[in-house]
């Protein structure tokens, strides 16, 4: 586990042990989202953030400006937080973290299901449904359609991966029979 990954952890378990207290656990991953991707997906604000010659107090200050009255104190003190002590680079992690925390503590899982061709709506819920059973968990699912799968599903939960794509078996297939040939 990486060092990063540590960090965010426990950055993401304090700042549920606040939202939790505060009963805005939701709302709370909602902003953490927000900020995240606002701050990783602009270049100039990653190269500012990135700069040592300037000051961290400078840095909290533009960044208060931006989004000070957008998210909840309790979020902006957590990006104040890491920026202070230089871990800005550590939000996206902080709040994945936060999602799988908030996620077991609601015994739900997200899971991401890769699909050759677009799924139907009630084809999407089916999937759900059985990865709910296998998982014992209320799963929320996304879509996201990936045409080298060629057919089947491949199904992301956490960490796992159930992989029942035709790619998937003719690569299990292969394996099995190069190991054979040897």
């Amino acid at each position: 586990m990486s060092r990063e990954t540590v960090i965010a952890k426990r950055y993401a378990q304090a700042l549920y042990e606040v939202a939790g207290k505060q009963g805005v656990v939701s709302d709370v991953r909602q902003q953490l989202q927000l900020v995240s991707e606002a701050l990783s997906s602009d270049a100039d604000v990653q190269r500012f953030l990135a700069t040592p010659g300037i000051e961290a107090q400078v840095k909290i200050e533009l960044i208060k400006k931006a989004i000070g009255d957008r998210v909840s104190s309790i979020v902006l003190n957590t990006v104040t937080l890491l920026i202070e002590r230089g871990r800005y680079s550590a939000l996206s992690s902080v709040y994945e973290a936060y999602s799988r925390i908030a996620d077991e503590a609601s015994g739900e899982s997200r899971a991401t299901i890769f699909t050759a061709l677009p799924l139907q709506a009630a084809e999407l819920s089916k999937v759900v449904q059985q990865f709910s059973v296998i998982s014992g968990k209320r799963i929320i699912g996304e879509q996201v359609v990936d045409s080298s799968l060629i057919g089947g599903v491949k199904v992301r939960i956490g960490d796992k991966i159930y992989d029942g794509s035709l790619s998937g078996k003719l690569e299990r297939l292969s394996k099995q029979l190069n190991s054979q040939a040897l």
